[in-house]
Formats: C-alpha cells, sequence, structure tokens
C-alpha cells in the first residue's frame, strides 16, 4: 500500500482471494488503485463479473508483480498461498495478509517469503456485515513484520481509508482476540443452535445480543475454525468461559428454592 503514496495516478495492488472479504477489500481499494486479482478456487470469468470496472483477473503470476499483494485467504490456506506466490515476487514487494489470527500466520509469511520481500500483518475488527455502512472509523490491528513499507502502508490504512489503526504484535493480538472474538462467536454458535428465539416480546439488550449475533452468523466455517483453533490462546480463554458457566450453573441448581409463608388456621 505504500506505492498508494507514488507519483502514479493509478498504483497497482494485488489481491489473492475473491471470497466476502476479498470483495470487500477490493469495493474499498478500487477508487485508490488498480487491482489484480486472482482467486484459485474461483473461475476467472466469475472474479472478472464481479471485480467491476477497475479491475481485471488474472494468473498468480501477474499478480505477484504488482508492487503491493493482499493474501485474502482462510488462515488454513495461508501456507498453500505462500508456497504458490513466493517464487514469482520481486524484490522489494510488499506481501499483507488480513487474517483473524496472527502468531502462526506471520510465522508462515516470514519462512516462506524471500527476504527480499517486505511483510505486513494485518487483521481488519470488522467484516462484510459490520462494514455494511462503509469502513471509515473502524478499527484494523496492523502488525509489522519486516520492511518500512509496513509503516506507510499503515500511514495509508489511517489516512487514505480513515480506519483506526492499532499499531500491535501478533501475540498481543491473539492474546486480546482470543477474548474479543473468541468469546462472541462461541456465544453466538450456541445461540443461533437455540434457535428460534423470541423476536418480538424482547429486551433492548437482547436485542443487542442477537444483534451482535447476526453480524457474525454468516461468517464462513474457516473464520469460526481460525478464531476457536488456531488462535493458541482460545483455548484457554474457551475453558475458563465454560468453568465459569458451569460453576454458575452449578451454584443455581444447588440454591434453595424459599419455602411459602404457612399461614396457621385461628
Amino acid at each position: 500500500m505504500s506505492a498508494l503514496h507514488s507519483s502514479s495516478p493509478a498504483p497497482s495492488i494485488g489481491l489473492v482471494g475473491f471470497g466476502a472479504f476479498g470483495r470487500l477489500i477490493a469495493r474499498h481499494l478500487a477508487p485508490h488503485a488498480r487491482l489484480t486479482i486472482h482467486d484459485p478456487y474461483l473461475p476467472a470469468g466469475m472474479v472478472a463479473a464481479q471485480a467491476g470496472p477497475e479491475a481485471v483477473a488474472a494468473d498468480l503470476r501477474h499478480v505477484a508483480a504488482c508492487p503491493v499483494v493482499i493474501l485474502a485467504t482462510p488462515v488454513t490456506r495461508l501456507d498453500e498461498a505462500v508456497r504458490a506466490l513466493a517464487p514469482n515476487l520481486r524484490p522489494g514487494t510488499l506481501v499483507v495478509d488480513v487474517g483473524s489470527v496472527k502468531t502462526g500466520p506471520a510465522a508462515i509469511l516470514a519462512a516462506g517469503l524471500p527476504a527480499d520481500v517486505e511483510i505486513l500483518a494485518t487483521h481488519p475488527l470488522f467484516g462484510p456485515q459490520s462494514a455494511g455502512d462503509g469502513i471509515r472509523g473502524l478499527k484494523i490491528a496492523v502488525c509489522p513484520i519486516r520492511g518500512r513499507g509496513a509503516f506507510r502502508a499503515a500511514a495509508f490504512l489511517r489516512r487514505g481509508l480513515g480506519l483506526d489503526v492499532i499499531l500491535t504484535t501478533p501475540e498481543a493480538h491473539d492474546r486480546a482476540m482470543a477474548s474479543v472474538q473468541g468469546l462472541t462467536h462461541l456465544i453466538a454458535k450456541v445461540l443461533v443452535a437455540m434457535e428460534p428465539l423470541p423476536t418480538r416480546m424482547t429486551t433492548r439488550s437482547f436485542d443487542l445480543l442477537m444483534q451482535a449475533v447476526g453480524m457474525v452468523r454468516d461468517d464462513a466455517p474457516d473464520v469460526f475454525h481460525a478464531i476457536e483453533r488456531a488462535n493458541p490462546h482460545a483455548a484457554q480463554v474457551r475453558q475458563r468461559f465454560f468453568a465459569l458457566a458451569g460453576q454458575l450453573d452449578t451454584e443455581l441448581a444447588g440454591e434453595a428454592v424459599p419455602a411459602a409463608p404457612v399461614r396457621l388456621a385461628s
């Protein structure tokens, strides 16, 4: 994204992955750059039809020739994407990932990409549902891994897209997200399984809870897998949550029911 500050009127960005989040990325970057898009699991014609007039569908070699390449692939397929991309990259390219977990992906990027390639690990803290009214003011976690281009990209995210940029490390990110995302998606999964739930006679707090569920209910299974299983801190948070819930259930089950008042006969 540092290329966006060049003198070129329309710098080039490559995008690998054109699922729901890849399409969200393309929509918001299209006013700023020429997009070259590749998705190994979608026909090029389908990508071209959805990409818009400012983007082109291309093979991986053409995507890798861009000065900035964004990997919008599931965390479970990141290693595969890196291995396919690495031989085609040019020195100085900035490679950016956008996954929900950062420790493992950052290690994959650092180990799998050439030493002369710059790396930025990011996590947009929003998705297609929560970004329905635009992304300005929304948060993005940014973890510079290699090269100065990461800091120029962070400046563009802040000034060009209006995002609230949070500079952090992969470790600190994953520790926070184990609770922030791990609990949100866990509770949402349980509530969806309990449906149908009341929709008319509800409280404001219940409505807000279901609104939060609605933001994540349509996420791909890969997203839930990444949040709950690929995050090295998620299991500990999950176990503590269930332990406390079990403790509360035991306490409630053991509470004595107040006896009805005894009315003495006169």
